[in-house]
């Protein structure tokens, strides 16, 4: 009896050690990384950055840098809102996902059951998964210049469809925006209730995602929020907030934080299985089309051996490791966002200011993570 107890305590000691062990390299790998971004932003004189990193056993982590714009700004913390830009193409996939999981839409249905004007178009064969995984045929960002016109989102689409395919459906990778944000048209049909409202009361409220969300009235609700910024000659400038890609909410259109980000980053790892279930996130990440060019992306090619797109989601084989990625980039900011199943983490970085800096920043992290998970003890 006595070994037994004796055993038991022992085990009991070393599980307490290896998380206590754990959790002090965790945070040794927070401040480590963090003093790296701080240096980094520094160094090219970012306006404003927000970064999360997640754990799913040792801890979240949510940090504000800089200011939301260089004259008069106040400081970025985490409850600042930023434009997610073409991160928001997560949201559209992951709630695509979670309404095809709950029998809610199929997503091998065509584009045509819920919208006839495609019955009468080249594009009468296009399924819903061809729309969010950028295999519909068209030829790469089409009419993403009407975007940035004052021509409403209806007439784009209408004009859309009448583009020559360069492919059939589900035959080539064309990077879209317009065409992508055709989902919400969808699932509005599919449901009746808009995309915007899915997204706030089945993702954002049960998340506790208090300070994003879809659109130019919710970015700018009140003054925490990040502003853009363009390099001029020697320095940043603070731009107009423009409302344009707000009309692509699929695409475009989502704003948050860094503690949302958290939150987000911890739905992918499915620690909120209620909200999105294993099978959801299980067909979001399924690689419906093969994308061969960004294995030669400079950022990528000595790591990336597989590169694929899911519903919204960028799945790359890196160094071995599945990871899942988007990047997005809209005048005025950059955001990357990347979660890894396999060993337990995710990321975000999101800047007010259109800089290149955020590729390595995104890569080091990647490569720290990989390795932390390594060396580290088990929690």
């Amino acid at each position: 009896m006595k070994f037994l107890v004796s055993v038991v305590f022992w085990l009991f000691t070393a599980h307490s050690f290896a998380i206590d062990s754990a959790k002090v390299q965790w945070n040794q790998f927070l401040n480590s990384y963090s003093k790296q971004v701080e240096r980094k932003l520094k160094e090219k004189s970012i306006p404003g950055a927000a970064l999360s990193i997640v754990h799913g056993e040792l801890g979240d982590y949510a940090k504000g840098y800089g200011i939301t714009k260089v004259r008069k700004g106040r400081a970025v913390d985490a409850h600042t809102r930023f434009r997610l830009a073409s991160v928001s193409k997560t949201f559209a996939g992951s709630l695509s996902a979670k309404l095809a999981s709950e029998n809610k839409l199929l997503l091998d249905d065509y584009v045509s059951d819920y919208l006839p004007a495609f019955a009468d178009s080249e594009y009468k064969h296009l399924k819903l998964y061809h729309l969010l995984s950028h295999s519909s045929g068209l030829v790469p960002n089409a009419y993403d210049n009407l975007i940035e016109s004052r021509m409403p989102y209806q007439d784009i689409v209408e004009r859309l469809i009448l583009v020559e395919k360069i492919c059939r459906p589900g035959q080539c990778y064309g990077y879209q925006n317009v065409m992508f944000s055709i989902i919400a048209d969808v699932i509005l049909k599919a449901t009746g209730m808009p995309y915007e409202q899915w997204l706030k009361e089945f993702v954002f409220t049960p998340l506790n995602m208090n300070d994003g969300g879809v659109g130019l009235a919710n970015m700018t609700r009140d003054t925490n929020y990040a502003l853009p910024h363009v390099l001029g000659r020697k320095r940043w400038h603070t731009a107009k907030l423009k409302a344009n890609y707000y009309k692509v909410a699929p695409a475009a259109g989502v704003n948050a934080s860094a503690a949302d980000m958290v939150q987000w980053l911890k739905l992918q790892l499915g620690y909120y299985p209620s909200v999105m279930s294993l099978e959801a996130l299980t067909i979001q990440s399924r690689p419906y089309t093969r994308t061969k060019r960004e294995l030669r992306r400079r950022i990528w090619r000595e790591h990336v051996t597989q590169a694929y797109y899911g519903l919204g989601w960028r799945i790359y084989e890196y160094k071995g490791t599945t990871l899942y990625y988007h990047s997005g980039w809209v005048q005025g900011y950059r955001t990357d966002v990347v979660v890894i199943p396999a060993i337990n983490m995710g990321f975000s970085l999101l800047l007010n200011a259109e800089s290149g800096v955020i590729n390595a920043l995104t890569t080091d992290f990647i490569n720290s993570a990989l390795q932390f998970a390594q060396n580290a003890p088990e929690a």
